[in-house]
């Protein structure tokens, strides 16, 4: 029979037993959630850093596709304005030769000519305005100074009594269309 002190004992070795058994399952608990906390940690920054890098990638993308609809946006503006710059440059010799008609026939005397000079004349003025409607204009540079960007000089001519690169003779008109040369004047300019 054991004693009353082997009992005692025996009961507070099996509560420190108990006890030092809870402190090592809290400890390796503490470790297993501390390493756990860590793998989750690593996990969380792995996922932040594909987060960021998607949203990078994402920014990156939203940036380029505006970029690129701006562009479009201006090449279709471009081609809205510009579009027809190869017919209205056909239609410029057109022009030119309602002028030459106009000029050649004006010297004429008799009145049947001079009515139909007239008519000439009128179709002419419409052609341009059309023309000046789609964003045709003409050059004006006559006693202008010679400016490379509009003009192309074909001779040149001393005059004292004209400044140095003033145009004196247009031998065929320029034209801008909305804003951008079509064609360059043919002039002639006063070189001292």
């Amino acid at each position: 029979m054991a004693t009353q002190f082997e009992t005692e004992t025996g009961s507070e070795n099996a509560s420190v037993d108990s006890t030092q058994n809870e402190n090592v399952n809290d400890t390796l608990k503490a470790d297993q959630d501390s390493q756990t906390s860590k793998e989750n940690d690593e996990k969380l920054e792995k996922v932040e850093k594909i987060e960021d890098d998607f949203k990078a990638k994402y920014y990156y993308l939203a940036a380029e596709m505006e970029n690129m609809r701006r562009r479009l946006m201006k090449e279709k503006e471009d081609t809205i304005k510009y579009g027809a710059t190869k017919i209205l440059e056909s239609l410029v010799s057109v022009l030119d030769n309602f002028d030459l008609t106009v000029n050649a026939l004006k010297a004429d005397q008799d009145d049947k000519m001079k009515n139909v000079v007239v008519g000439i004349d009128m179709v002419r003025g419409q052609f341009l305005d059309v023309l000046k409607q789609n964003g045709l204009t003409p050059i004006e540079c006559l006693g202008k100074q010679f400016d490379p960007n509009f003009h192309e000089a074909m001779s040149q001519k001393a005059d004292s009594e004209k400044k140095d690169e003033e145009i004196i003779a247009e031998f065929q008109k320029g034209y801008i269309l909305n804003g951008r040369v079509l064609r360059a004047s043919k002039v002639l300019i006063v070189k001292n």
